[in-house]
Formats: C-alpha cells, structure tokens, sequence
C-alpha cells in the first residue's frame, strides 16, 4: 500500500509472462477445435491488408500488450505499430494502432485484441474521472479485488494507466481486516492482535470501521492503515482528525465522479472504488480496413473506410 506523500505509481508494463497466457487462453476460447472457420472459408490464405484500431468515444487506453499478443500469437507475420501507448487520452477517430498482415490473421485475432483493450481502456478512462474529480487533494483513487477472475493483473493496470494506485494485489500481500473478520475474532482489537501475531514484520495491517468508536479502539491497538467504510464526508473529516497522521486513511462507500471531490476534501489518503474494475463501461474501439493509412508522424485519423 503507498504512503501519503509518495508519488503515484509509474505504469510499469506488465511481463510478457503474465499477459501472454491470458490473453492464449482467450484465443483457445474462441478457436476453440476447428478454428476460424469463416475466415479459412471466406478469405484467400495469401491475401494481406492494412488496418487501425481507432477510438469512437473518447477515453484513455490501456491494454495494448494484450492487443498486440493477440495478432501476433495468431499469425507471427502480423506487425502493429502503436500510435498512442497505455494511459494517453484519446478522442473519437483517433488511431490507436496501425496492423498490417496476413488477413485471416488479422480478421481471427481481432475480437480477441478488442475485447482486451476496450475493457481495460474503460477501466482507465473511469479511473481518471475520479482522479480528475479529486485533483487538487491529496487524495488518490484506487482499485481492489473486485475484479474479473483471472485478469487481475491487467486491470490493476489499467487502473495505473488511467491515473490510479493499486490496493493489496491479493489476499497474500497485505492483511485487512473486515468486518466479518472482526465479528468472529470479538472485536477490532482482538481481530488485530491476532493478524499482528500471525504475519510477519513487513506485513501492513489494514482494518476497516464504519464507526468512530471502532477508530478509536484501532488506533489505540496501532495499524498501519485504516479503512473507512460508507462514512460521509463529515465522519470522514472526524476520523481523519482522530487518526491525526498515525495511519493511512483510506475512505471506500458510495464513490462517484459527483461524489469524489467531497470524499476527497475530507482530508483521506486515498479513495479505493470497486466498480473501477467490475462495472467500467467498454471503451468502443473499431478495427477499420483503410485504402491508406496515416503516417508515423501524424497518425491521428482514419482514412477511407473499404467496405468488404
């Protein structure tokens, strides 16, 4: 978990060796035993075309590692030359990546590299609403692990991409102590001696209260961090005057881009939002094939659009 003051996480691309089996596994899904059969039917194997990937909507991208993996795993020959990279804005038109190659490649490949990138590009583009809605606090947004089985780590990375901090990547990395938690170790401060007896030093531990007198016990127990859940942004104040700087404080509960900015004035460390990853909108994002396409230099719009 960060600490306040330190700067928001660089956007480190995820290794080769994450993202390659997710986005395999995606093409096994759908090739499935027999392939392509409507490509393989319909389009002469020697045939090779020029296309983009544009954006229809405005948004921030993340996602192209797993975008490009999907051409070429399916066809080696493919090559896609990147116009924008992960975590730059774009707007309706603009070319995100020229791909030229085999076409049956690239028409098998392509649901593939969209699906990819138009969920993680949604996910980035609800993240730095809200970063735009708190810029100006000290206040960061965050994710958690409310995410889709198995691609955790593409969209933690797309929250980075739009402006984000990730929380605990997994159950194994931090500990933070729910409400569940706390029910069954008989209160806050039992729930907390327990984590602080079962984990080693470097491990944060992390509770979470809805009200202020179990602030209070956590605070005088100590823990790193503190999650303050569906508080309004007067508790939160309080609360952030009770921790006074002795933990992170971390508000969640009711979090939009019309609520962002008072969450965030309340003087809190960060903002995690769940529906960063559960609920973001796909980005529309179109793969066109052009007569011509724009240049390394000015790649920003589509050309004519054949129609096959």
């Amino acid at each position: 978990m960060p600490l306040p003051g330190v700067p928001e996480m660089s956007l480190v691309p995820l290794p080769r060796l994450i993202v390659e089996p997710l986005v395999r596994a995606a093409l096994i899904e759908d090739l499935g035993l027999a392939g392509d059969i409507t490509s393989a039917s319909v389009i002469p194997k020697d045939h090779r075309s020029t296309v983009v990937m544009a954006a229809r909507q405005p948004g921030v991208i993340a996602g192209l590692d797993a975008a490009e993996l999907a051409f070429t795993l399916v066809d080696p020959e493919i090559v896609l030359r990147r116009h924008v990279e992960d975590g730059d804005a774009v707007k309706p038109g603009d070319v995100i990546a020229t791909i030229e190659g085999p076409s049956r490649g690239l028409l098998t490949a392509e649901r593939t590299a969209l699906n990819f990138l138009g969920h993680l590009s949604g996910i980035a583009t609800v993240t730095a609403e809200i970063a735009a809605a708190i810029s100006g606090s000290k206040a960061s947004v965050a994710c958690t692990r409310k995410t889709t089985p198995g691609l955790r780590a593409l969209e933690k990375h797309a929250v980075r991409a739009g402006g984000g901090m990730n929380h605990r990547f997994a159950l194994y990395d931090a500990v933070l102590i729910k409400d569940n938690h706390v029910a069954i170790a008989g209160g806050v401060a039992e729930a907390i001696r327990r984590a602080r007896a079962g984990v080693g030093h470097l491990v944060n531990v992390e509770v979470e209260v809805d009200r202020l007198d179990q602030l209070h016990e956590a605070m005088e127990t100590g823990v790193d961090a503190v999650l303050l859940d569906n508080m309004t942004p007067d508790q939160l104040r309080e609360a952030v005057a009770i921790v006074a700087g002795r933990a992170i404080t971390e508000a969640s509960g009711r979090v939009t881009p019309a609520t962002a900015a008072a969450i965030a004035a309340s003087g809190v460390d960060l903002i995690s939002v769940g529906w960063l990853t559960h609920s973001a909108p796909v980005l529309d994002i179109g793969l066109d094939f052009v007569e011509a396409t724009a240049t390394e230099k000015s790649p920003k719009r589509v050309a004519q659009v054949l129609t096959i």
